[in-house]
């Protein structure tokens, strides 16, 4: 029997995707300003140290951002496996209540005789 049509989880990731390709973007040009200003030689100058910050900084804030990214895909899809597991256990208590030897119980779980049930502190209850 196939799998029933499900909706899709909710996936965040469309404007997080956006933010890490413009960091990288951004850090791929400082890192290539970087790497012309060092190959043109000379000593560090003012903008040396833009490029150098701008490409580490933007760098960082890519990597910070896709770690992101990837823990909320990860989130949503831990997410939609915890909804359909509560579906599933819903459903199945449900058909379980129609085979139920007793009315009145939804489900049939073993428990101890009535006497003999303890409480949190051991005391009985009356």
């Amino acid at each position: 029997m196939p799998e029933p049509d499900r909706p899709l989880p909710h996936r965040p990731g469309a404007v997080s995707l956006f933010f890490v390709a413009k960091a990288g973007v951004f850090a791929a040009g400082f890192w290539i300003w970087l790497l012309g200003l060092v190959a043109g030689g000379g000593a560090a100058t003012g903008p040396h140290l833009l490029a150098a910050t701008g490409a580490t900084t933007t760098t960082l804030v890519g990597v910070v951002l896709g770690v992101r990214m990837a823990l909320q895909h990860n989130a949503a899809q831990r997410h939609a496996e915890v909804k359909r597991l509560l579906v599933d256990i819903s459903w199945n208590a449900f058909a379980a209540a129609g085979n139920a030897d007793s009315p009145g119980k939804i489900v049939p779980f073993p428990s101890a005789p009535e006497g003999e049930r303890t409480y949190r502190n051991g005391d009985r209850r009356r």
